[in-house]
């Protein structure tokens, strides 16, 4: 019993400092949003809500959000299905790139994904035609970008359906399709659904995507919360959406979560299935067409994006990318936008400091505590995951103003960006540390070692190259993102993302280059971060294969 009580004190000890900074850049930044949208004139009532839900306007608004994230989730749906398909049940030379190269659409930043699609689909792209604007820009982004979630969630589940079911629908007269829809398709129905519902959740929150590709005419909750906030100054509307928004994306976190439980239950048999070669002319057709599906969907836009960094008119040549080092008219910047990049690599390792340090006590608190505390502690840090950036960045301009005002510090920025970011680092931390075997700590405790000295003879060890796949992973997010920190960037201290948005809305072929080649830069760096997570998760693979937890 002592031991136990022991456990929890521990638990509690490592979870004060994570908790604190939640606290502070979380939780009082959104409680203040829910008190401004609650607040009317004469105290608290529901009148804002009224006013919202009144406003024409905000009602397009919230129908566009709705149907154009069920729009993007069909698509999404149609295009990486089959991709997961070829993937879980074909071999095929170069499996292992394609698999790599389907991930990175998903940890790219969003500017950058909306500066490729401008690219491609603006008006001198090399399509020839204009979707600058459109609702259809909108969707193929968003398909992009989202393809990952669905070849991996479901082909996960896919490579570990036994063949031999569908085969004896096969042998007992089924066609393909009776057996595809009889027999596999509802041992996927649950992987299909999750996917869907986290894809539904990322395009209903979409804000970089959409800011960049829809024009003045399309909007989605996050974007006119930004536009009522940045534009407008309208702060209890803008409060009135975001709550709107938070209890929208709270029901969706919890359908995906009963989802989930019934994935975990299914009752087909599961076993890792062994992938083989097309052997017909039509399953030779059929991975040759998806595999050029995925080239076209998500490398023609990367690469269309570096092409147009170094256009000119008719020619090519190094203007856009010399003219980064040159203070940009018109934008509202005070530095050249090369100075950005400085910026964001300064912020993006202060942020991943933050994350890692507060992420691995929280993860190490979550690996100690056990029954009901722990899956409340573990729905309590994952929350800042449910909520959309460009609400905490907003929930910082209306909240951190006393007793010390620190809206015009620029070293706000990373602080939001590690309240995005920490979540990752405790998803991907924690399942090493309860991984590790608790008589370890117990023997280390009786033969007189402090509880410092066992996490840092025991447990430290053991999780390091987990902790630098986590500050990978914090590095990325916070090196690409765009939403809260467009809301409290200064103009004089910009990061990367914010100087291609406002460069994309300026005039003129070398704008427009700049943006293209500072995108370029920023995928680049983003890349390189994510090579060395999966170098670190390759390696942690390998050990774990010779003893490692």
């Amino acid at each position: 019993m002592t031991g136990r009580w022991g456990q929890r004190a521990s638990a509690l000890g490592l979870l004060a400092g994570p908790v604190l900074f939640l606290a502070l850049f979380f939780a009082w930044p959104v409680a203040n949003i829910v008190g401004e949208g609650l607040r009317g004139d004469r105290g608290w009532d529901l009148q804002g809500f009224g006013d919202v839900i009144g406003d024409p306007h905000l009602r397009a608004v919230a129908w566009f959000t709705l149907w154009q994230a069920a729009a993007s989730t069909t698509l999404t749906l149609a295009l990486a299905l089959p991709a997961a398909h070829v993937l879980a049940r074909y071999e095929f030379r170069g499996r292992r790139a394609v698999q790599a190269l389907v991930t990175v659409p998903f940890v790219l930043p969003t500017v950058v994904v909306g500066s490729a699609f401008v690219a491609l689909l603006g008006p001198r792209g090399p399509l020839g035609i204009d979707l600058d604007g459109t609702v259809w820009a909108i969707l193929i982004a968003h398909a992009f970008f989202n393809h990952a979630v669905v070849v991996r969630t479901v082909g996960g589940l896919w490579e570990l359906i036994d063949p031999a079911t569908e085969e004896a629908a096969r042998v007992l007269g089924a066609s393909p399709w009776q057996a595809a829809r009889r027999v596999t398709l509802p041992a996927l129905r649950p992987a299909i659904a999750s996917a869907a519902l986290i894809t539904f959740l990322f395009t209903f929150t979409s804000f970089g995507v959409v800011r960049l590709l829809g024009g003045p005419t399309h909007a989605t909750l996050e974007v006119e919360i930004y536009r009522q906030t940045a534009d407008l100054l309208d702060l209890p509307v803008a409060s009135v959406l975001a709550l709107l928004q938070l209890a929208a994306v709270g029901a969706l976190l919890v359908a995906q979560e009963k989802v989930a439980r019934r994935w975990a239950g299914t009752a087909f048999p599961l076993r890792p299935a062994d992938r083989r070669r097309s052997r017909t002319g039509r399953e030779r057709a059929w991975v040759g067409a998806n595999l050029t599906a995925m080239a076209i969907l998500l490398v023609v836009p990367l690469v269309v994006l570096v092409e147009r960094s170094f256009r000119m008119g008719e020619g090519y040549g190094l203007a856009s990318w010399r003219a980064l080092g040159d203070r940009t008219r018109g934008t509202g910047l005070s530095a050249p936008a090369l100075e950005a990049v400085g910026n964001s690599l300064r912020f993006a390792v202060v942020a991943t400091l933050v994350a890692v340090v507060l992420g691995g006590l929280a993860a190490a608190a979550l690996a100690r505590s056990t029954g009901p505390v722990g899956r409340v502690l573990d729905v309590v840090l994952l929350l800042p995951l449910g909520t959309s950036a460009v609400t905490v960045g907003f929930g910082f301009i209306i909240a951190l103003d006393e007793p010390v005002d620190l809206r015009a510090n620029p070293w706000l920025v990373p602080l939001a960006q590690a309240v995005v970011a920490l979540p990752f680092v405790v998803r991907t931390m924690t399942p090493v540390l309860r991984s590790i075997d608790g008589r370890l700590r117990e023997a280390a405790a009786v033969l007189g070692a402090s509880p410092r000295r066992v996490w840092r003879e025991i447990d430290l060890p053991l999780v390091l190259r987990s902790g630098l796949v986590a500050a990978g992973f914090a590095f990325a997010i916070s090196l690409g993102e765009f939403g809260a920190t467009r809301v409290i960037a200064r103009a004089d201290a910009p990061t990367v993302p914010v100087v291609i948005d406002r460069l994309l809305g300026r005039p003129g072929v070398l704008n427009v280059g700049q943006a293209f080649a500072l995108s370029s830069i920023l995928m680049v760096a983003t890349a390189a971060a994510v090579l060395l997570v999966d170098r670190a998760r390759t390696a942690t693979d390998r050990r774990s294969t010779g003893g490692w937890p």
